[in-house]
């Protein structure tokens, strides 16, 4: 929802499954932020193309970073971004996208896109090529009837069903 208009993403076979952008920060639990990619599907989807997009709680400016490799059929993809000193090592990502976006570590949307076209407006509502989306803390865009919770310094949002969730309801498909 952004200004009132309620909207459901297309049901896509990658999800965003994690989200964490408190990395590097001082009493970090990890040194980089991070999302994490679900394929729910029974085929390898390739992500040559895609992208991950990031935009504060209330912001229009979307931050892309380019996504690289494919996921196998029920694995999950790492895509590491933006980080600092603090905290533990993250584990070896699947993509480094060159774009360094520095994501909040409480509230912010998340979007993935099979483009790397940067989405504009409040909300990627609507927009071609948009696959999933989370909008989480006091975001001004989400699907369904809220934002998920917000993460911290120290946890996640996680998709529930290791990732596999998807009601179309961001405060029912995730929780911190």
């Amino acid at each position: 929802t952004a200004t009132g208009e309620t909207f459901t993403v297309l049901q896509s076979p990658v999800l965003i499954s994690q989200v964490y952008g408190a990395g590097g920060n001082p009493g970090a639990t990890l040194n980089a932020d991070y999302v994490e990619l679900y394929n729910r599907s029974d085929a390898t989807v390739s992500l040559a193309g895609w992208s991950v997009q990031y935009a504060g709680a209330s912001g229009t400016t979307w931050s892309v970073g380019s996504l690289s490799g494919s996921i196998a059929p029920g694995k999950y993809h790492l895509v590491k971004l933006a980080g600092g000193s603090s905290g533990a090592a993250l584990p070896t990502a699947d993509s480094n996208p060159t774009t360094s976006i520095n994501m909040s570590g409480s509230p912010g949307k998340g979007a993935l896109r099979n483009t790397r076209a940067t989405f504009t407006g409040a909300t990627p509502s609507g927009q071609a090529g948009l696959q999933d989306f989370v909008g989480f803390g006091t975001a001004n865009a989400y699907e369904g009837s809220g934002a998920a919770a917000s993460p911290s310094t120290t946890t996640a949002i996680f998709r529930g069903a290791g990732g596999a969730t998807d009601t179309g309801d961001n405060r029912n498909d995730f929780s911190a």
